[in-house]
């Protein structure tokens, strides 16, 4: 008998002017509702140390729709009010576990647009998404199938920045079947210079998407500045074709990891990373963009969600184990490495790339964990109290 999970499936869509209008006014009262709620909450926990459930602001959410001022609320569907105040549930539940920090207010300008409607408050039929205050199904762009058979339980509704519209459809389909067992395993040393570097000794080159955009990004950056800020219609137009360079980045940025990430899972049974704390790496001023252009975190992310679906394992060395001043010949490691050394001689003769052999070592103790039946370390702090960082990788601004 088949198993099934929980799949999320996003497409684009196209709206009309008068769904527009409908989506515009629902991620408004969804915004408010959550910072009134917050507010609610807050303010009953500071002054009466009282901690407020979903129930009671469900209560005042009806409270408010009885008065004049919030009056609108009544105006747009109330499911995606009332997931609002789920999230919020679940974000302070994960604050109280010590999972995340206090939630923050929804702003205008900065926080995601978005409305998840569940069952009750949409209709899909014969391949036609239709949502409630609506007589027109929407125009969505089925870029891949849906599950055979499969009905959406949640719709979520999204516009980013640059002005897109998306519809996810959550679903339940049918796990993804794992793939056949192969014996092969890799070691994988992310960098700057060669966003990744194999220890079979292939290297694949950094796109660097945001280096490539950047005299465009700066251009637009320029005449986004120059917009008053009351001139709303000119810095609206300035700000979306900002943000529609950063989402053509994003997108590239996006597809390649994915297109990695995926040969890698069907390649491999097993995948040695390093564990790497890429917040702490941000710090370095110097090279916090080139670091955020690799998005060594969303590879990392990717890897491991995929590897789950496919039955693969990742494995995780802990950022202190010195890969790339380890000898993978005879084991014999050198006091300094600097991170202009790119290649080095062992004295047992054998002559190293740096990045080589740091990933043929990472995947040697990768095995070893694997083998021993033990996790990754739990992260320390270095002498000097800060968070360690990534030691090996070749930092050079290139």
């Amino acid at each position: 008998m088949p198993t099934y999970e929980k799949r999320a499936f996003k497409y684009r869509f196209y709206p009309t002017d008068a769904q527009a209008a409908e989506l515009s006014r629902t991620f408004g009262c969804v915004r408010k509702v959550y910072n009134l709620a917050l507010a609610a909450r807050t303010e009953a926990w500071v002054l009466r140390a009282e901690r407020v459930n979903y129930n009671a602001t469900s209560a005042m959410l009806t409270a408010w729709k009885k008065t004049e001022e919030l009056a609108y609320l009544n105006d747009v569907s109330s499911v995606p009010l009332q997931q609002a105040l789920r999230h919020l549930q679940t974000a302070f539940t994960n604050f109280f576990a010590k999972r995340a920090k206090y939630p923050r207010f929804k702003s205008l300008k900065k926080s995601r647009k978005s409305a998840e409607y569940t069952s009750s408050a949409f209709r899909f039929r014969d391949g036609k998404l239709t949502l409630a205050k609506m007589t027109e199904p929407l125009a969505v762009v089925w870029s891949r199938p849906l599950p055979e058979g499969a009905q959406p339980s949640t719709v979520t509704v999204s516009q980013d920045a640059a002005g897109r519209w998306y519809v996810s459809l959550l679903v339940e389909d049918p796990a993804v079947q794992p793939l056949p067992a192969v014996g092969t395993a890799v070691g994988v040393d992310v960098g700057l210079d060669h966003l990744l570097t194999l220890s079979t000794g292939e290297k694949i080159a950094n796109p660097r998407y945001e280096r490539r955009d950047r005299a465009r990004l700066a251009k637009a950056q320029r005449e986004l500045s120059r917009k008053a800020e009351g001139d709303g219609t000119n810095r609206g137009k300035a700000r979306k074709k900002v943000a529609r360079i950063h989402a053509r980045i994003a997108d590239r940025r996006s597809d390649t990891l994915h297109k990695l990430t995926t040969r890698l899972v069907r390649e491999n049974q097993t995948i040695v990373i390093e564990d790497l704390t890429v917040r702490n790496m941000l710090r370095n001023g110097k090279l916090a963009r080139a670091i955020s252009d690799a998005a060594w975190s969303e590879f990392r992310g990717q890897l491991e969600y995929k590897a789950r679906w496919y039955g693969r394992e990742v494995i995780a060395v802990d950022r202190w184990f010195p890969s790339s001043k380890l000898c993978s010949s005879c084991g014999v490691m050198r006091d300094k490495m600097p991170l202009n050394v790119r290649t080095w001689t062992c004295a047992c003769g054998t002559t190293h790339d740096r990045d080589v052999n740091a990933a043929q070592n990472l995947l040697a103790a990768g095995l070893a964990v694997s083998a021993c039946g033990a996790g990754v370390r739990p992260q320390r702090r270095s002498p000097g109290g800060q968070s360690a960082t990534k030691q090996e990788n070749p930092w050079r601004e290139l």
